[in-house]
């Protein structure tokens, strides 16, 4: 459910982009040295450019300072990925930079050569938009090939993200789309405030929402217009849940604090959940003829002791007039309201306890529990989350390190 990439240019983009910030307008020159590689004011006039063409943002005074900041800055961080790319001896096929450029032309219904007049319409000349995609690639795969293979998710991870998941069943799923505003160090939270605020304020006026997180974002999602797809409660932060829950489809938040950054959301559709929770049980029935104090007193010391299916025998040794049967699969919806919440809390190997019913006491074994249903994910799904999450966090600090031990002079 990809929604379409426009690239929109301001009516006046190629005269107001144009008039960069005065320190990059009075003459071409140098705009920043990175160890001593230059970025050029014209390479600066021309990411600025592609950035109001791809996103359609109003280019007011305060607007064109903050696109001027986020082109130095992506163009420095580009230019160390690429020096790290050749230390790695890593060079990208032209073909693989083709392939990106006709992923993009297709999720905007379009082709290369239409993206590609439509950037010239702008003033952008398409070497400009190729030469980020040749960074983006590059990055991948030194992050994939670095540290790919050494990341392990464990069991216990992946149930534990399962349970969450699990708790939050019975809540409303979202189709979300988000952007993050990277904080590298605690003196540059304001900085990262300000500039949520920029791109809230163009979203607000109508900037597209991929094209912008395609651009400003530092989540992973960013090459994929910022879409996340659908997600369940337990799958979001807390803090980003408790927001979301607030937000009708096609609504925007504030700037949300989250580790690491600020982060906007937006909610494209909501639906309420469709998943469906499933049992395998044993049953335990202590009929109304056996149901003496001493039957009953004996059977719970017994049930006290029970730790799953396999030992349910045991537990009703010595008790008369006891049956057991095996339930099997049987759906959550299926079963008596009053037996189905007291199984709710439950996990595999646990059980009701002693339930006063029509047929005497009973006590519910739960062997095993699954939840399935639209928008819940397999465990092989919740595997790769895990890992993309993981290496997302990797490649920040890889190039915060990078940041952090390069020459930047800023001209």
């Amino acid at each position: 459910m990809k929604r379409a990439l426009t690239l929109l240019a301001a009516l006046s983009a190629l005269a107001i982009a144009s008039a960069a910030p005065a320190q990059a307008q009075t003459v071409e020159g140098i705009a920043a040295l990175v160890n001593d590689r230059p970025i050029t004011t014209v390479d600066v006039r021309n990411r600025m450019r592609l950035i109001i063409a791809s996103t359609g943002i109003q280019p007011s005074p305060e607007a064109l300072e903050r696109i001027h900041q986020q082109a130095l800055r992506s163009l420095i961080d580009e230019s160390l990925q690429l020096q790290q790319a050749a230390e790695f001896e890593l060079s990208i096929e032209q073909e693989e930079v083709d392939d990106a450029l006709a992923d993009i032309a297709a999720r905007n219904g379009s082709t290369v050569d239409q993206v590609a007049s439509e950037l010239a319409q702008s003033g952008v000349d398409i070497s400009t938009l190729r030469r980020q995609l040749e960074a983006e690639i590059a990055w991948q795969v030194m992050v994939n090939g670095r540290y790919g293979q050494r990341i392990r998710v464990s069991n216990q991870q992946i149930e534990h993200a399962l349970e969450r998941i699990a708790a939050s069943a019975s809540q409303q799923q979202y189709y979300m789309a988000e952007i993050l505003i990277e904080i590298p160090s605690a003196a540059q939270e304001q900085e990262a405030y300000a500039r949520a605020r920029t791109i809230m304020g163009q979203l607000q006026q109508g900037a597209p929402f991929q094209t912008v997180a395609a651009q400003f974002s530092d989540a992973p999602s960013a090459p994929d217009g910022g879409e996340v797809g659908w997600v369940l409660g337990g799958q979001l932060r807390p803090e980003v849940e408790a927001v979301m829950r607030q937000m009708a489809p096609g609504t925007l938040s504030n700037p949300i604090r989250v580790p690491g950054g600020v982060m906007i959301v937006a909610v494209i559709e909501r639906r309420d959940a469709a998943t469906l929770v499933q049992y395998r049980l044993t049953q335990i029935t202590l009929l109304s003829s056996g149901a003496t104090e001493a039957n009953i007193s004996l059977l719970e010391r017994n049930l006290s002791r029970l730790t799953g299916c396999d030992g349910v025998q045991r537990a009703v040794e010595g008790v008369q007039g006891v049956l057991v049967t095996d339930l099997g699969q049987i759906s959550a919806s299926a079963l008596h309201p009053a037996i189905r919440e007291a199984l709710s809390p439950l996990d595999a190997g646990q059980h009701t306890g002693l339930l006063q019913t029509a047929a005497g006491r009973q006590a519910f074994v739960v062997c095993e529990r699954a939840i399935g249903g639209a928008g819940m994910p397999s465990r092989e799904e919740v595997e790769s989350q895990l890992r993309s999450q993981q290496l997302s966090q990797i490649s920040r600090r890889w190039l915060r390190d990078l940041r952090r031990d390069s020459t930047i002079e800023i001209r």
